[in-house]
């Protein structure tokens, strides 16, 4: 059977691979979650990018968290899940790309990082990032991310294996 390109038309190239992270912190013994608005068009997301060569994806999605959104913390070694989107490049072109999600709890906000300026950054409850997200993909994560939210309360947190540097980390 020959697989078809209906519903991809104008996508080209290799699906990227991609490393996000959903950045988590507690406040007033409520998990709250970080969303950041894209650079082009201001709809929420969370950090992601590409994951460098030799680079371990749980580590590429702890420096996009530091690069687009100015926090730093510890990255779980696991990721949370998965979702695909469409990237439309700076030259036009669409390319499909799968990004891996991490879970990162929050030990350090930065006052300067590389993007600041260029997004808007809001804390919210897990349920008000499910309404404000508008990537398809990344809804689901954050209702996973609910079904477990009182393990993430620092009473209830059980010790998790964190990020490596090392490839597959």
């Amino acid at each position: 059977m020959a697989c078809s390109n209906l519903g991809t038309a104008g996508v080209t190239g290799a699906i990227l691979h991609q490393a996000g992270a959903i950045a988590y912190r507690i406040v007033a013994g409520e998990v709250r979650v970080l969303l950041m608005t894209s650079r082009e068009t201001g709809r929420w997301i969370i950090p992601k990018g590409n994951i460098d060569s030799g680079s371990a994806p749980c580590a590429a999605a702890e420096q996009e968290a530091y690069e687009e959104a100015g926090v730093r913390g510890v990255v779980r070694s696991t990721p949370l899940g998965f979702y695909t989107y469409f990237k439309r490049l700076r030259s036009g072109a669409v390319r499909a790309a799968t990004v891996e999600v991490y879970l990162l709890r929050v030990t350090e906000r930065l006052k300067k990082w590389p993007e600041k300026g260029e997004r808007r950054l809001s804390w919210v409850s897990i349920d008000a990032a499910i309404g404000l997200v508008e990537e398809p993909g990344i809804a689901p994560l954050l209702q996973r991310l609910a079904e477990f939210e009182e393990n993430l309360r620092p009473e209830q947190a059980r010790p998790a294996r964190r990020c490596s540097a090392a490839p597959g980390g």
